[in-house]
């Protein structure tokens, strides 16, 4: 059987970090308040010449670097976003530019904080089907542009960051298994409404939010993919060596390790210095985690995410 390994990891973080005391100085705010309800203390901000494909390339350079591959190995690019330079082309074309690879598929993958998920599962599929050899899967996003700085029950949970992996075809195990689902009747909950039309903006261009409506939704659901993912890959929850799991907020997180019987010790936690990151936040943290040493080849691994939409899905890795 053919798999889809990891075989390098990559991050990038703006050099501006921003943190809570700083953004009270701005917004009605505090460190206190949004550090007991989220986990919060900083956040990364994109410079105002910076683009998703900036921080996107030279997330994908440092994975490529890593996994010891030449960008022209490449043969797939898929890169999940909500907050790409342009209407179009995509913004995976637009790093392929910049990598300097033009000819291999390229294409972004629109799931908002769920976006890794899908397009890791989608790269995989690529592999498995002998479509691809080897694939450059990035999350990227810059959030900071598309939140009201005036909005504290937004504006405080965001933040920008790039994220980006390696796969290749191996006959070692690596992705096992995963699972993604959507339900569009969970829209009100999370979205940007805005849109172009007639050359203005229609609708808000910013995050509009049901906090309450969303944890309740995040712990039921990311707690339920994880245990079908288990199930369908007959691992126990004991076979995890680390769950590295979305980073929107530290409660959240933590009960879906409580839900899975497991300690927090067994959870990269990057949400303090890096917020939410939306598509960008698993790459960023499974990339923390390896580069840390705390992730090490052989161990199993479960990604899960979930955002608007609602999209949500859990992948379980062996790396």
């Amino acid at each position: 059987m053919q798999y889809a390994k990891i075989l390098g990891t990559g991050s990038y973080l703006p050099a501006s970090r921003v943190t809570n005391d700083e953004l009270a100085q701005k917004v009605d705010t505090s460190d206190e308040w949004i550090t007991t309800r989220t986990g919060i203390k900083a956040r990364h901000i994109a410079a105002d010449n910076e683009k998703t494909s900036d921080l996107a390339t030279e997330a994908a350079k440092r994975a490529l670097l890593a996994a010891g591959v030449d960008a022209g190995e490449i043969d797939l690019i898929v890169l999940a976003t909500a907050t790409p330079d342009m209407q179009f082309p995509s913004t995976a074309t637009i790093v392929q530019n910049k990598l300097g690879i033009a000819g291999c598929a390229a294409f972004d993958v629109a799931a908002v904080c769920a976006g890794f998920m899908y397009a890791l599962t989608t790269a995989q599929a690529y592999i498995q089907s002998g479509m691809a050899k080897k694939a450059l899967v990035i999350g990227a996003e810059i959030f900071s542009r598309i939140v009201d700085w005036n909005d504290r029950s937004t504006c405080v949970l965001f933040g920008d960051g790039a994220g980006a992996v390696v796969l290749g075809a191996s006959e070692q195990p690596g992705i096992i298994g995963g699972k993604l689902q959507a339900d569009g009747n969970y829209l009100p909950l999370l979205q940007v409404p805005g849109q172009i039309a007639g050359g203005k903006i229609t609708g808000t261009p910013f995050v509009q939010m049901d906090g309450p409506g969303v944890f309740k939704f995040a712990v039921k659901t990311l707690a339920k993919v994880a245990e079908d993912v288990l199930e369908q890959t007959g691992t126990s929850a004991e076979e995890i060596d680390w769950i590295v799991p979305h980073q929107a907020n530290k409660r959240i997180i933590e009960a879906t390790a409580k839900h899975l019987g497991l300690s927090m010790d067994k959870v990269i936690l990057t949400v303090e210095e890096h917020a939410n990151t939306s598509a960008a936040s698993i790459p960023l943290a499974l990339d923390t985690g390896i580069r840390s040493g705390k992730i090490r080849r052989g161990q199993t691994l479960l990604l899960e995410g979930i955002g608007g939409g609602f999209a949500w899905g859990a992948v379980l890795v062996k790396y």
